[in-house]
């Protein structure tokens, strides 16, 4: 039975396009080093190379939302440190100026020390990370306190900023400015102003009472500075452990996708070959001449 050329020349064509296939194939896995590039080549591994590819993504945008989280605790401890040793050099301040051999000009001029320790202290309450302020609630692009005077006005909310640090985690990185700094008992710009109005009114009883107001502030300034600790400590552990979970998962990415590069050359060198082999053979088919008919 003859073998019409149309057939012979489909076939061979078949045969060096499905080779040819597997030459580029066999060249692109040795090129990227990855044995899956598509559905194809391995249905359930790229199910699940796609699932952990979603997964480092979800532990890189933890891990820089603790990155910022840090950031933002560190600048509140810093500014609460400022202002706990602002408010425990007022309170050495007010010991001295109680004192009845303090004169009325020497109460007067601390009242300017203590304006500027206001002035300061606004300063500190005003922190802000990349433009975003820490102690104004939720409204971190809003001023949280602006001072008329000896006056302070609080610009921000009661809802302290948050970030997400796991699937169903957050923490508090930022702050109710208000109940850090104007909590009742513990507002410690009203001390402040009260204090400076005694010093220029020659008031002792005012100046002593100043003393206890201040001790009341510093404790309550260092209760939210051991709370700012105790967070960044959360973020460390927390920070670890996605570090451990990306490398866990980047292992496995890589088992399941990454070719081993010694057997990809070999499969690329076999592919090579049958293509050479596949070449010889149709032109040794392809050369018709008449006398072959005859």
């Amino acid at each position: 039975m003859r073998v019409a050329n149309k057939t012979i020349y489909d076939m061979i064509k078949f045969n060096l396009s499905s080779t040819t296939e597997e030459l580029n194939k066999a060249n692109e896995v040795v090129a990227t080093g990855k044995r899956i590039t598509d559905l194809s080549d391995d249905p359930v591994g790229l199910t699940q190379v796609l699932n952990i590819k979603s997964s480092l993504s979800n532990i890189e945008q933890m891990g820089c939302n603790i990155a910022i989280g840090k950031s933002w605790l560190t600048a509140s401890e810093s500014a609460l440190t400022n202002v706990q040793n602002m408010i425990s050099d007022t309170k050495a301040l007010c010991v001295q100026m109680a004192t009845a051999t303090m004169s009325a000009a020497g109460r007067e001029a601390a009242a300017k020390t203590v304006q500027n320790t206001l002035e300061e202290m606004v300063s500190l309450a005003n922190t802000d990370v990349n433009g975003r302020y820490v102690f104004a609630g939720s409204k971190t692009n809003a001023t949280a306190f602006t001072l008329a005077g000896s006056s302070v006005t609080y610009n921000g909310d009661n809802t302290a900023f948050t970030i997400k640090i796991g699937r169903d985690a957050t923490i508090q990185v930022g702050s109710d400015g208000e109940a850090v700094f104007q909590s009742p008992g513990n507002d410690i710009f009203t001390t402040l102003k009260d204090l400076k109005s005694a010093l220029e009114g020659d008031d002792v009883d005012g100046i002593q009472a100043a003393i206890g107001e201040l001790g009341s502030c510093l404790d309550h300034i260092s209760a939210k500075i051991s709370d700012v600790g105790s967070k960044m400590n959360r973020m460390e552990i927390k920070g670890n452990i996605l570090q451990d979970m990306n490398i866990t998962n980047t292992e496995r990415l890589s088992k399941i996708e990454d070719a081993d590069i010694t057997e990809a050359i070999m499969d690329l060198k076999v592919k090579e070959v049958a293509y050479q082999a596949a070449l010889a053979a149709s032109a040794k088919m392809l050369r018709v001449s008449l006398v072959d008919y005859l």
